[in-house]
């Protein structure tokens, strides 16, 4: 029985390295993204991110990945969180973190996990501006 933890988050998340310890592992790696400042090519600066997720199969998305992750190498436990909701500069929006027994394979599945994230899960993000305009990243919200 694995102990993974997974979740859609509307409020700002928290986690310890305590939740991945194991006895098997000697590697632990972490990935979070946060909302980054970031100006325009017109001179509007980007105030805050807008994350929607489409929660029951984003969770089951998530959950497959991390069924996928431990096909893939041997994690011994992984934490996959995502908010929704306004996410302001500075603040993190999602956290990936695998625990494995070399350091190589932790960094591996860690990558994985991240990069399958953003291109699969049903998980949307819309960019607010400080000219009060709104824009969905890659196109609309389908």
């Amino acid at each position: 029985m694995n102990c993974d933890r997974i979740q859609i988050c509307p409020e700002p998340f928290s986690w310890a390295t305590g939740e991945l310890t194991d006895p098997a592992a000697g590697a632990l790696a972490v990935f979070l993204g946060c909302t980054r400042a970031e100006r325009a090519a017109d001179g509007r600066d980007l105030l805050a991110l807008q994350y929607e997720a489409y929660e029951p199969m984003a969770l089951r998305q998530m959950h497959d990945l991390a069924t996928a992750a431990r096909r893939r190498w041997p994690i011994a436990r992984l934490i996959m969180l995502h908010r929704v909701g306004r996410v302001e500069l500075g603040e993190p929006s999602v956290l990936i973190a695998v625990s494995t027994p070399h350091r190589n394979e932790a960094f591996e599945a860690c990558r994985w996990l991240i990069d399958s994230l953003k291109a699969e899960v049903a998980v949307w993000k819309k960019e607010i501006w400080s000219d009060g305009t709104e824009s969905w990243v890659h196109g609309e919200k389908p």
